[in-house]
Order: structure tokens, then C-alpha cells, then sequence
């Protein structure tokens, strides 16, 4: 029970931080979560220890829990990113595109020099069943194979730090179909950029690899826009 409440208490919380409702510098006491949440002193500290995890809050003595300024904030924090979509997905979307254009298009290009031969057989493969599932229609199977592809490339391009940024990554795929914002049938140009993409790391063509990434990149931030608008 005290996990469920934690997990309940803690995105409402981080979502009210996340959309300025606690604004930075303002004030939480323990004592006003559990009376506000009907939770034990344990569960709100627990809450809170998450929070301050995510560098959102810190606790000060004689003061209280304090909401930390926005630019200290964790924001490659799944948890943080899927709270910022909540509270103002067209800034967040376009942060993320950005984030996605800087460094995927570059990741794939070194796994065009860098990837293990498994690597490389892991992709074309993954791309094959991307292909299958769209057809099928069978858009979580989709999804999946999508997610993997991608956290697959980060890995393989050798950049430790590229490999870490799987999850924020997979936040972003996994929102854009949680809601509603990817057609029933995958676009045939994502599909086909895919399989260029893990074909051109197979060859070690590096200069092909980049320019597909980017293309797809652009493709899934026009492709989640028509979404929105729509």
C-alpha cells in the first residue's frame, strides 16, 4: 500500500512542480503533505527523498522542503520529462527534438564505425520486425521493436554518455503512442528510413547513416505536430 501512495502522491507532486503550481523557492512541509495526502510521515519523506533525487527540491533545516531554481533540475529524469510533457508538451516536445537532432544523427554515425558485428545483425533485424508489425498494424510490437532500435544505436555508437540518454529517449517514443499521437499504421517513410538506417551501419557508411537519423528524427517530430494539431 505505502508504494502504491508513494507512487500516487509522487506524480501529483512532481507534476504540480513540473507545471510552476510550486514554484521555485516556495516552501513544502512534511507535515502539510501528510495531512494534504492522508499519508504517513514515512511515505511523504520517501516522496520527498524522490523529489530531491530528481534535484527538484532541497530540504533545508529550519525552513523546509524548498523547490530548487528550474536550471538545477535533472532534466534528463524520465520521470521529470513525462511530467513536463503533461504541463507544457510544446515546449517540451520541441526541447526534446532538440536534444534528438544533436545527438542521435551523430550516435548513428559512429555506430557506423563502432558497432559489433552483433550489434549490427540486432538492427537489421529489429528494422525487418519493424517492418512486419507496421504492416500488421500491430503498433505495440511496433513500439517495442522502435524503443529498442533506438537505445541500440546509442549503445553501439560507444559514447557512454549517448548510451545513457536511452531513457529519455524511450519516455519520449512511449508518450507520443500513450497518447494517441502515432497513426494505427506506421508512416512507410519511417519505416523505410529504419531499415536505410541500420543498413547503412551494417555497410560502416557513416555519412549515410547521420543524414537517414536526421531524417527520421524530423520525421517523428513532424509526424507528432500533425498529432497535436489534429
Amino acid at each position: 500500500m505505502s508504494g502504491g501512495l508513494h507512487g500516487k502522491v509522487l506524480e501529483v507532486l512532481g507534476g504540480e512542480i513540473a507545471a510552476g503550481t510550486h514554484p521555485p523557492g516556495s516552501v513544502l512541509r512534511i507535515e502539510q503533505l501528510e495531512e494534504r495526502f492522508g499519508i504517513s510521515r514515512s511515505v511523504a519523506r520517501e516522496v520527498v527523498r524522490t523529489l530531491a533525487s530528481i534535484r527538484l527540491v532541497l530540504g533545508r533545516k529550519r525552513v523546509g522542503i524548498v523547490v530548487r531554481p528550474r536550471e538545477e533540475w535533472n532534466s534528463f529524469d524520465p520521470m521529470l520529462i513525462r511530467w513536463r510533457l503533461a504541463a507544457d508538451r510544446s515546449a517540451e516536445l520541441k526541447t526534446l527534438a532538440e536534444l534528438r537532432t544533436a545527438v542521435e544523427p551523430v550516435a548513428a554515425a559512429a555506430a557506423a564505425d563502432r558497432a559489433k558485428d552483433d550489434h549490427t545483425a540486432r538492427l537489421v533485424a529489429l528494422s525487418e520486425r519493424m517492418v512486419a508489425t507496421s504492416r500488421a498494424g500491430d503498433l505495440e510490437a511496433f513500439m517495442d521493436a522502435d524503443v529498442e532500435f533506438h537505445r541500440l544505436i546509442l549503445t553501439a555508437s560507444g559514447n557512454e554518455m549517448f548510451a545513457q540518454l536511452h531513457e529519455v529517449v524511450e519516455e519520449l517514443l512511449r508518450w507520443r503512442a500513450g497518447h494517441g499521437l502515432m497513426p494505427v499504421r506506421p508512416r512507410p517513410v519511417a519505416v523505410r528510413l529504419h531499415c536505410e538506417i541500420a543498413e547503412c551501419i551494417r555497410a560502416g557508411d557513416r555519412v549515410r547513416a547521420e543524414w537517414a537519423m536526421r531524417e527520421l528524427v524530423a520525421e517523428a517530430l513532424e509526424g507528432t505536430l500533425e498529432g497535436l494539431e489534429s
